[in-house]
């Protein structure tokens, strides 16, 4: 028989970074909240752990840049123990026989880019500046709740706000946003420059979790969202948090305990208890039921609004685009523990100061593009775009001494095979082209692998409930961007059900490690009471 719990103001079903960020707010303002997480461990995909004997690392998240600074601040996030350094070098792009370094010197890059083309050196500062000016005023943007179009007063106010900064950006950056939203990002690449290596390792930003080709209108404006981060008051910095991506996620529950948030790992949600179209609380998977006066939900919107609700509270039109939202990042991550670093042939002599940066396999537009059409044909990449982090060169509590593990982030990798096979019969055989990927450009590199822990779509989907694999919990397409997030008329965080919210990634602004998602959900729920 079920039993039934005394009433909080508030119940977060997820208890993943964004879960964790909105209980935090909502609790600050004096409400009562639970947090109920499916697995036994909170976090969601920034968590860290131990995956070969002596050796840790984040699993899916691996880098820091998008966690928002007021986040950081309002929730005192390095007070309860966050650490975040950035990233001392630069990018290492490798190349057949050759490679394309770029450093924090903006001298030495200048210098580096002109090695391939003497005009790319000369207009790469311009074109980094627009980026910038661009994506720091559609920071404002992303800590708004966007408008619906239901025509109502605050619609018209959060209208009215976009517009003003747009307005404030200037013509020429306004020329720049409306290129960025319409263009695509090998077009818009090819616009600027001539040098293939430059435009491999600046379009491997417009295809990190997005399955597309880079010559795919729209994809362009990929390069603003991952431009939107900062580091230490720098923006557009990387950086990694000391001891892995669950740091981000332990300091979050530690604040939201301090004050007062119940959190509870290993009870699934099962379904949201209604009240006519209002929703009144919760029934866990062991049959316990718990009331609140709201409900915030920091899952997929599809396991939301078709699995969690009833799918007939959504009119046809709504569940015709529920049913249609895509969610394919095409993401495949690794982590290996390795022996000694990498020795890459082409940085033979030169040091390790490299590996405490990026290190991209991305040599070509035209490499990202063929890595994408594989994977459309057969599945997988069957040379895969890669980026690649040495968290141990700046934190050496992940490995033993003298040891290092290294992050592999992967595109591109389709959810479903066409040839019907599941992720489970070939993890290991795409494991393996992975690693010889890499060995090519560092020949003892495969000797150096002590283990692996491998991430395939499937795995994602299955251990984070994020469907298709989707690490953004929905492709950050144009129309599945700001007011059509998730879908039109429910971008405001506000579901079809009364005093039910979206909280996660599948809301503006949208996936990475952000916590602006729960930020912004937490205020739309403090306005609606």
């Amino acid at each position: 028989m079920a039993t039934q719990a005394s009433e909080s103001d508030v119940i977060i079903i997820g208890g993943g970074h964004n879960g964790l960020v909105c209980a935090g707010y909502l609790a600050r303002a004096g409400r009562s909240v639970r947090v109920f997480e499916a697995r036994d461990v909170l976090g969601g995909a920034a968590i860290t752990e131990e995956f070969h004997p002596g050796f840790r690392n984040s699993v899916y998240s691996y880098s820091v840049s998008l966690l928002h600074p007021q986040v950081i601040a309002d929730l005192s996030l390095e007070r309860h123990g966050l650490e975040i350094m950035e990233r001392a070098a630069g990018t290492l792009s490798l190349l057949d026989n050759d490679h394309l370094l770029l450093t924090r010197d903006d001298a030495q890059a200048r210098a580096e880019i002109a090695r391939f083309s003497a005009r790319d050196a000369d207009r790469i500062e311009q074109f980094e500046s627009e980026i910038s000016t661009v994506a720091i005023a559609l920071r404002q943007l992303a800590i708004q709740s966007p408008p619906d179009f239901g025509g109502g007063w605050r619609d018209l106010m959060q209208l009215l706000s976009a517009g003003n900064v747009a307005r404030k950006l200037g013509a020429q950056a306004q020329k720049v946003l409306a290129t960025l939203m319409t263009s695509s990002l090998g077009d818009y690449l090819d616009s600027w420059f001539e040098g293939e290596a430059l435009k491999g390792v600046l379009g491997l930003e417009g295809v990190i979790g997005n399955f597309a080709s880079p010559y795919q209108s729209g994809t362009a404006y990929i390069l603003l969202h991952h431009a939107f981060g900062e580091v230490g008051g720098r923006a557009g910095a990387w950086g990694i948090a000391r001891g892995g991506m669950g740091a981000i996620s332990d300091a979050m529950a530690s604040f939201a305990r301090a004050q007062g948030v119940a959190l509870e790992t290993g009870t699934p949600v099962e379904e949201i208890l209604l009240d006519g179209k209002k929703a009144v609380g919760v029934r866990l998977a062991d049959g316990r039921t718990f009331n609140s006066r709201q409900v915030a939900a920091n899952v997929h919107p599809q396991t939301l609004l078709t699995r969690m609700l009833d799918p007939s509270l959504l009119n046809e039109e709504d569940r015709r685009r529920v049913d249609g939202y895509r969610s394919h990042s095409a993401t495949f991550r690794m982590n290996v523990a390795l022996s000694e670093l990498p020795q890459f042939t082409s940085m033979a002599g030169r040091g390790d100061a490299h590996f405490q940066g990026a290190i991209e396999v991305s040599p070509s537009l035209a490499y990202i593009d063929q890595a994408y059409l594989d994977a459309k044909q057969t599945g997988w990449a069957k040379k895969p775009v890669i980026s690649m982090q040495v968290p141990t060169t700046q934190d050496d509590s992940l490995a033993p001494p003298g040891a290092h593990v290294a992050s592999l982030f992967c595109q591109h990798f389709q959810r479903h095979l066409p040839s019907g096979q599941s992720w489970d019969d070939v993890r290991e055989q795409v494991a393996d082209e992975v690693i010889n990927t890499i060995d090519a450009y560092a020949p003892n590199f495969k000797g150096a692998v002590l283990g692996r822990q491998i991430k395939t779509p499937l795995d994602i989907e299955r251990d984070l409930g994020m469907i298709g694999g989707d690490i953004f919990h929905g492709a950050l397409h144009l129309d599945q961007f700001y007011a059509m997030r998730p879908i039109p008329g429910y971008a405001s965080y506000r579901m079809p059900v009364d005093n039910v919210f979206l909280c996660g990634s599948g809301a503006h602004p949208g996936g990475g490690v952000t916590g602006l998602p729960g930020r912004n959900a937490a205020q739309a729920m403090l306005r609606s009471r």
